[in-house]
């Protein structure tokens, strides 16, 4: 044994020894890699000889696999019919060849086969069932498909065990897998043994009541959403409709529409539109709880939709749109609308033609009419209100036809059950709950009450106030189908509700959130629909009131002194330009950004009218403020204008369209000689100015302004007031008149209810016809309540214009002069009619003279007035003169006082005036007759009167540009009363000044 020198053992590999002199130095860093390294290749090798193992053991399976295959074909093709062969038949799994011959073997020679009742066949049969109709749905146009689905229609028809097969199936995707092999089917679909048997097969399991409940929700959910479902089975369709159990639509759960196949937009519409084919002509035959279920699950799905979805908007010229809706522009304007969000929008399913052709039968007349006769029964009513709720709201276009449809129904007898039944009894919009409206408690009330709203909105368009105000007495006159006290008490809901809506601190939730049980129904459309609806019955209260004083206000509910600081502070931080430019908002825009500018833009009339008037006189003062007026140091920038006397409006149109009118004017006359009149202008003189430019430019021998029977103005409709010299006399006009309206000054004219409507956004009515044209009016109402057919009258959608003698037609709609006035159409005919006259032919006309104006005084500003409250803050207010007012704000000058004898005479003289004497008085000495709104401390200046000589014999003269009375001294009344009368009655005006 050799000894190890310097203890080395004798195996060990000797440490080698550089002698060499060089020096190699390792890193900490590197040997971490090198480790690192060796661990990773450590672990690729175990990696690929675990996937090497992995691969054998699948190749080793495989191949015992097929072995097991060929073992269980082999026995298969032994005996094909047996138990075992089946058995090996669903063991093999999708063989497609397998089943193929299966399927004919059977259907040739051993039908029995199918019909073995012993549970080890049924569960084969079952399984075996599920491969033949995945192999159906896989290639339905495969040479096996016509025997796979007769076997399986022969299992479900003989099998004793039928219905617990058919559970089987069902609850393992049978209705799935037919649909997979209806959408693969040619459209248009041709008659063949594939078809038939499909359609054979799809009613199987419905005709088994145990499984029916199932069944029918399966079958509609799947295969009722299939697209142009009646297209595809057309050939069998007839059978297969017959087949259906409808009957029993009840018992499917409503709940059917939160379920996934029915997630997305397109199977909603394509349920709709099947249903649409399906139930109509059941209508008289459902058993109520079935029709109802029908009723909610088209509502529901209505609902559900966006709007516009069953008809997507088209931009094209001439499209029709709801007629009933507020006036429409033929010229496009820019839409600028309020988002919370710049979220795509979720975009409308592209239909087919098909579709929507079937689709449009819901909003059809003939359809309303089936639908409302079927279903007057009690317990339906709710659910066909919901349903036709549903159709106007998801159908914007058709909306007009659904309603006129309903309101003509049983002559408005169904208007009336709405009411009485319905929402006269729901607490929406009572004056203790008001407020608690969007609780989800009241979902079921919604309908009714709205669609009631549109339905009244609609009506109001057509009826004349001879049938708003009948009473009923006569039951062959034409009549309102709510009682007044009925109207009075539906517009308090309708009050309280848009109030309660408008004011909300959080606007979001009005504009975002959904009304209960209505889908895509926002509450802002709510409110929309509430506020249309109250507009029009305030327009027919303030013409010829119906309500108790104070039902529009609802002062009880706000303080009034917090409601206007907030509203002025809220109209000023609108007002504040942005980039250098004022805003312009619409009237949602406004409701979104301030509650109580909301209020006073949408319903004005829930606040006093006293109230408002300040409010737009601080919104004056505001926008005066802003523009640099101090009311200490007084105004500045004073634009000079000379007006000659012989051509006041045409030197006022000359010099002052592009003044910036907002600014004092001084005016300085000029003689018939040329001399300047002397005198400084502290207002009065502008004041005489405007009160003869007006004088001038609205006489109507001057080709831009007619008067109605009533001594009303509107614009002239003939062509020569709509080429652009006129149109820019109507801008100048417009511009004056909001001169007037921001200094406050009186100015004496009166124009017709339907053009101030155009100051204010609003549409015009049947009943403003009246005052317009009397014989067209009349011969409208008489085509409304015409008993015969209207076809006899030969009327088409043309109106005739007549001008310097020559008469030409003008299409009321496209191609009009080719579309006959029918019953069905005649209500759109007389709104149109009325519409073109009203509206169309001053359209130019307005939009020139309403530009001018806006340039004055903010629309959002007039916006707080309807069309009588807006001519008394032009013109005053048309009351009695209250003569004690009068006489507190009256001012004296030289050596009157209110107790000096003569001015102690003139006012006992006054007091046996009457009123028409009183006014007179009033014109002559300030150049308008009518009190100021608010009374005589609101005269700028104060009516003035001073001392004018001793001479008994002169007559009383008048400066209306600063509203003074020149009052001779006189001793007795009777020459005060004679010289009095004589001056105010000598319409000399001016002469007299």
């Amino acid at each position: 044994m050799d000894i190890p020198l310097f203890g080395d053992t004798p195996n060990k590999r000797r440490r080698e020894i550089n002698l060499g002199g060089t020096h190699t130095a390792t890193s900490h860093n590197d040997i971490l890699q090198q480790a690192k390294l060796r661990r990773l290749q450590r672990n690729d090798l175990k990696r690929r000889q675990d996937s090497a193992a992995l691969i054998q053991r699948w190749w080793r399976a495989r191949a015992a696999l097929q072995a097991a295959r060929r073992d269980l074909r082999h026995t298969f093709e032994q005996d094909i019919s047996s138990l075992t062969g089946l058995r090996c038949l669903v063991l093999l799994g999708q063989d497609e060849d397998a089943l193929g011959r299966w399927s004919s073997v059977i259907l040739s020679s051993r039908r029995d086969v199918l019909s073995q009742p012993d549970q080890s066949w049924v569960s084969l049969l079952q399984r075996l069932s599920l491969m033949l109709l995945k192999s159906v749905s896989a290639d339905p146009r495969s040479q096996h498909a016509p025997l796979h689905l007769e076997v399986v229609s022969t299992i479900l028809a003989t099998n004793p065990r039928r219905v617990s097969i058919a559970r089987y199936l069902v609850s393992h995707g049978f209705y799935t897998h037919l649909r997979g092999a209806i959408l693969q089917l040619p459209l248009p679909a041709k008659p063949s043994p594939v078809l038939t048997s499909l359609a054979t097969l799809l009613t199987a399991p419905l005709a088994h009541q145990d499984i029916l409940t199932t069944s029918l929700r399966e079958f509609v959910i799947t295969i009722l959403t299939v697209p142009l479902l009646p297209n595809r089975l057309l050939p069998a369709i007839g059978p297969f409709s017959a087949r259906l159990p409808l009957a029993s639509l009840h018992l499917v759960s409503l709940d059917i529409l939160d379920s996934p196949q029915l997630s997305s937009l397109e199977p909603k519409i394509h349920l709709l539109a099947n249903l649409t084919l399906l139930m109509p002509p059941r209508y008289s035959s459902l058993p109520p709880p079935a029709f109802a279920t029908y009723l909610q699950l088209a509502a529901l799905l209505m609902n559900a939709l966006p709007t516009n979805a069953l008809e997507p908007r088209e931009n094209k010229p001439g499209t029709a749109a709801n007629w009933g809706d507020d006036d429409t522009d033929d010229e496009s304007e820019t839409q600028v609308t309020v988002v919370n969000s710049f979220e795509p929008r979720q975009s409308l399913p592209q239909l087919d033609e098909k579709t929507r052709k079937r689709l449009q039968t819901l909003p059809s007349s003939d359809h309303i009419a089936s639908l409302l006769r079927a279903g007057q029964s009690q317990t339906l009513l709710p659910h066909v209100i919901s349903f036709c709720f549903a159709l106007s709201t998801v159908w914007p276009t058709r909306r007009d036809k659904v309603l006129t449809t309903i309101m003509a129904y049983n002559k408005g007898g169904l208007v009336r059950e709405i009411y009485r039944a319905y929402v006269r009894r729901s607490p929406l919009g009572r004056d203790d709950s008001f407020s608690e409206i969007t609780k989800p408690d009241y979902a079921a009330d919604w309908p009714p009450l709205l669609l009631l709203a549109d339905l009244y909105t609609q009506a109001l368009l057509t009826m004349g106030d001879d049938e708003f105000f009948s009473s009923g007495n006569n039951p062959s006159a034409p009549r309102n189908p709510l009682s007044l006290d009925e109207l009075t008490e539906f517009s308090r809901k309708l009050l309280n509700i848009a109030f309660s809506l408008y004011w909300r601190e959080d606007s979001t939730s009005v504009q975002e959130g959904s009304v209960p049980g209505l889908g895509s129904v926002k509450w802002e459309n709510v409110r929309e629909k509430a506020t249309k609806c109250l507009q029009a019955l305030h327009a027919r209260d303030s013409r010829r009131p119906f309500t108790p004083p104070d039902h529009w206000l609802v002062t009880s509910q706000v303080d009034m002194t917090s409601f206007i600081q907030a509203a002025i502070f809220e109209e000023k931080e609108l007002s504040q330009p942005e980039n250098g430019r004022a805003r312009t908002m619409s009237k949602r825009q406004i409701a979104y950004l301030s509650p109580r500018l909301g209020v006073l833009n949408n319903i004005p009339f829930a606040i006093p009218f006293d109230a408002r008037v300040g409010i737009f006189r601080q919104f004056v003062i505001n926008d005066l403020q802003a523009r640099g007026w101090d009311s200490f140091r007084g105004r500045m920038h004073t634009t000079r204008v000379t007006i000659r006397r012989t051509s006041i409006a045409q030197d006022g149109f000359d010099r002052l369209s592009d003044v910036d009118l907002k600014a004092p004017i001084a005016i300085t006359f000029v003689d018939q000689f040329g001399n300047e009149e002397a005198g400084i202008d502290g207002g009065g003189v502008f004041k005489e100015f405007l009160t003869n430019l007006c004088k001038e430019v609205f006489d109507t021998d001057r080709g831009l302004w007619l008067a109605n029977k009533k001594n009303e103005l509107y614009p002239a409709p003939h062509s020569y007031a709509t080429e652009p010299h006129s149109l820019a006399w109507y801008r100048f006009i417009g511009r004056i008149l909001g001169k007037a309206l921001y200094d406050g000054i009186l100015v004496d004219v009166a124009f017709a209810g339907f053009f101030l409507a155009k100051w204010l956004g609003k549409q015009s009515w049947l009943d403003d016809l009246a005052s317009l044209d009397p014989e067209l009016y009349q011969g409208l109402i008489f085509l409304k309540h015409y008993t015969g057919d209207p076809e006899e009258l030969s009327l088409n959608f043309t109106v005739a214009e007549e001008e310097f003698g020559v008469t030409k037609t003008v299409d009321l709609i496209p191609n009009g002069s080719n579309i006959p006035v029918t019953r069905e159409n005649r209500l759109q005919y007389i709104y149109l009619v009325a519409h073109y006259r009203l509206t169309k032919q001053i359209k130019k006309q307005s939009n020139a003279f309403f530009e001018g104006l806006s340039e004055i005084i903010d629309p959002k500003w007039l916006r707080m007035f309807n069309q009588q409250e807006l001519q008394i803050l032009l013109g005053g207010v048309n009351a009695p003169i209250d003569l004690d007012d009068l006489r507190a704000h009256t001012q004296y000058g030289g050596l009157y006082d209110d107790h000096e004898p003569t001015i102690e005479m003139f006012w006992s003289v006054v007091k046996t005036f009457n009123q028409d004497e009183r006014r007179k008085l009033l014109r002559f000495v300030t150049s308008c007759s009518r009190p100021p709104l608010l009374g005589f401390k609101e005269l700028n200046p104060n009516f003035a009167i001073r001392d004018a000589t001793g001479d008994e014999t002169r007559l009383p003269t008048a400066s209306t540009c600063v509203n003074l009375l020149k009052l001779p001294r006189y001793k007795s009344p009777q020459v005060l009363r004679e010289k009095l009368l004589q001056a105010i009655n000598s319409n000399a005006g001016f002469d007299l000044s």
